[in-house]
C-alpha cells in the first residue's frame, strides 16, 4: 500500500500548507492539482489524496472540536502545527473512512509524526487518536 502511504503524506502536506498560509485546504489542493498538470517535475495528486483533503474539509470544524476536547493539556492553537495537521488527517480517516482499518490509520499517523515532528509527537498522536478510536461509534453519531 505504498500508494496510500504517499497519498496520506501528500494530504498531510496540503493540510499543513493550508494551516501555515491561513488558506482553505481546498484552495491549496486546487493549487497542487493545477501545478502538477502544468509542471512535469511535480508528482500528480492522487485520487486518494483528493478524497482525504476533501473529506477533512467537510468535517474540519467537528474534527477541530474533537481534537480540542480530547487533547489533554493542549489547546489547538498551542499544539505544534505538524501534530495538529497529522491529528486532523488521522481523525478524519479514523472516524469517517470505513474501508481503512483503524490500526492502519494509527500506524500511518504515528509514522508521519516520526518523520516530520518531535520525539514526543508519535506518542502524543498515538494516544489522542487511540482515544478517538475508542469513542468512534459515539463520535460518528454526534
Amino acid at each position: 500500500m505504498a500508494a496510500r502511504n504517499t497519498a496520506r503524506k501528500r494530504a498531510f502536506q496540503i493540510l499543513f500548507e493550508g494551516d501555515q498560509r491561513g488558506t482553505d485546504v481546498l484552495t491549496v489542493l486546487a493549487d497542487w492539482i493545477r501545478l502538477s498538470r502544468s509542471d512535469t517535475r511535480q508528482p500528480p495528486v492522487s485520487e486518494y489524496t483528493m478524497q482525504l483533503v476533501e473529506g477533512y474539509a467537510a468535517y474540519a470544524k467537528r474534527i477541530d472540536e474533537l481534537i480540542a476536547q480530547y487533547a489533554v493539556g493542549w489547546t489547538l492553537d498551542r499544539m505544534p502545527v505538524v501534530d495538529r495537521n497529522i491529528l486532523r488527517l488521522g481523525a478524519y480517516e479514523l472516524i469517517w473512512v470505513d474501508e481503512t482499518p483503524d490500526a492502519v490509520v494509527l500506524d500511518e499517523m504515528v509514522q508521519l509524526a516520526k518523520e516530520f515532528s518531535t520525539d514526543e509527537s508519535p506518542a502524543f498522536v498515538n494516544g489522542l487518536l487511540g482515544r478517538l478510536k475508542e469513542l468512534k461509534p459515539s463520535l460518528r453519531r454526534a
